[in-house]
């Protein structure tokens, strides 16, 4: 279920809410550019997202849906939300959290939290947890160094197994595939 929040016209007192039933689309969305809120949680939205220009838009939760390239998403978002300062993606691939998949841990969790910084540094909350002044300081030093990335399991079986140079060339996670066959 999508629920949008609207403000009456020129952003005065009055607030209207609407509720859609579950969407794997947004069509139709470009006609609330006043939007401020939406919450999209709990749909198929997946890696296809894409939002109308919304520049009131300062929360957007897409908790629980199919999100997996983190990337494509927040230039997304910096490009047609300039004003959001509120984002929440967790229960998605694309937010790697321990208390979701077992081989996420809280360094994992640490980096995403740096690169999303970097990528939208207005942002003040993020996942339901302020941002703090230490995370945004680092996400302009690091930030654009914090995208997680995992090499495949049988990648790190092989390079294991066979060594790191035994082609010649070392396999660097999130750059094509693995160089070494298990």
């Amino acid at each position: 279920q999508a629920q949008i929040h609207t403000t009456g016209n020129g952003g005065a007192e009055a607030k209207s809410q609407t509720f859609l039933p579950r969407c794997a689309s947004l069509e139709g969305l470009s006609a609330f550019r006043s939007l401020e809120e939406l919450i999209l949680d709990n749909n198929q939205l997946g890696d296809d997202l894409v939002l109308p220009g919304l520049p009131r838009l300062h929360t957007l939760t897409l908790n629980k849906n199919r999100i997996t390239d983190l990337e494509y998403l927040l230039d997304h978002l910096a490009e047609v939300t300039p004003a959001l300062e509120y984002l929440s993606l967790l229960g998605n691939v694309a937010c790697p959290n321990e208390l979701v998949s077992l081989e996420k841990d809280e360094e994992d969790y640490k980096r995403y939290r740096c690169f999303v910084l970097y990528k939208l540094p207005n942002l003040k909350f993020l996942d339901a947890q302020k941002v703090t002044r230490q995370e945004r300081e680092e996400a302009l030093v690091r930030g654009a160094y914090m995208k997680v990335v995992k090499p495949k399991v049988s990648c790190l079986l092989a390079v294991l197994h066979k060594g790191f140079t035994s082609r010649g060339s070392a396999y660097t996670p999130g750059h094509g595939e693995c160089p070494l066959s298990v």
